[in-house]
């Protein structure tokens, strides 16, 4: 193994003038470095976006990161009953770093949502976000949330699930990964007129943003569509144990980055 005595670093101001010009560059790649963002309008009913994506001339490696939509909340259903909430999942995030060529052509796809608010305690699944072309395998993709689950057991006080891990090279990528707190929310006990009730979906991974749901003395609150890209959706709630009835809202919709040089 090579040993080094020192290590000097170089900076700009010691570089000759026009000791590095544009041909130079443009044979390294690094005057082709750049950032593409694919991703949909955030609203109630977003299609996301889908197109076909060509390599720049140059371009000799790139890396993909995607995130799938978030989880629709769950609905609230209430007949005599006092409900506990898990909150909706955010996207799931996978990455893959391949060798390009210029002009090489690839289908991007970041997620949508459909509209799926509804009274039902389990929520729908978030769509998956994807990319197919050259170097990646056909199921490389990152799949959505899960959706948010009520309950109105008399006895349910607690309960985890384990919706995170994901093994190296899942769904074709380097690396895939979600996040979510699991287990049921609900700080005063499952009986009737338990107040203070609570709901809090998990955002998609690195992207780093927060929602919760509250009440307190309220029949009954819906859930909202409008989350972050990749989070999960918001919940219906209700801290009474009489009849009524709220819709959940959507999770956002998924989004593709692609890193080139």
């Amino acid at each position: 193994m090579a040993q080094y005595s020192n290590y000097k670093k170089v900076s700009g101001s010691t570089l000759p003038a026009q000791s590095i010009t544009p041909s130079q560059l443009n044979t390294s790649g690094l005057d082709t470095w750049n950032v593409k963002w694919f991703y949909g309008w955030p609203c109630e009913c977003s299609t996301g976006c889908c197109c076909l994506w060509t390599v720049p001339s140059g371009v000799r490696r790139m890396t993909i990161e995607m995130w799938g939509a978030g989880g629709t909340g769950h609905g609230a259903c209430s007949c005599n009953r006092c409900q506990v909430y898990r909150g909706a999942q955010g996207g799931y995030y996978n990455t893959k770093t391949i060798d390009v060529q210029g002009g090489w052509t690839y289908t991007v796809c970041a997620a949508g949502v459909y509209r799926c608010r509804y009274r039902e305690c389990v929520g729908c699944t978030g769509c998956a976000s994807y990319v197919n072309g050259c170097n990646l395998s056909g199921n490389f993709c990152a799949h959505g949330g899960c959706g948010g689950l009520g309950c109105n057991s008399w006895s349910l006080g607690c309960h985890s699930v384990n919706e995170c891990c994901r093994a190296p090279g899942d769904n074709g990528g380097d690396f895939m990964m979600g996040n979510h707190r699991g287990g049921f929310w609900n700080p005063r006990g499952v009986y009737c007129h338990c107040h203070g009730r609570y709901s809090i979906p998990t955002s998609a991974p690195f992207i780093g943003t927060n929602v919760m749901t509250g009440l307190q003395f309220c029949w009954i609150r819906c859930g909202c569509w409008t989350v972050p890209y990749g989070h999960g959706g918001q919940g219906a709630l209700t801290d009474q144990c009489g009849r009524c009835c709220g819709q959940s809202g959507m999770g956002g919709p998924g989004l593709v980055k692609i890193t080139y040089v």
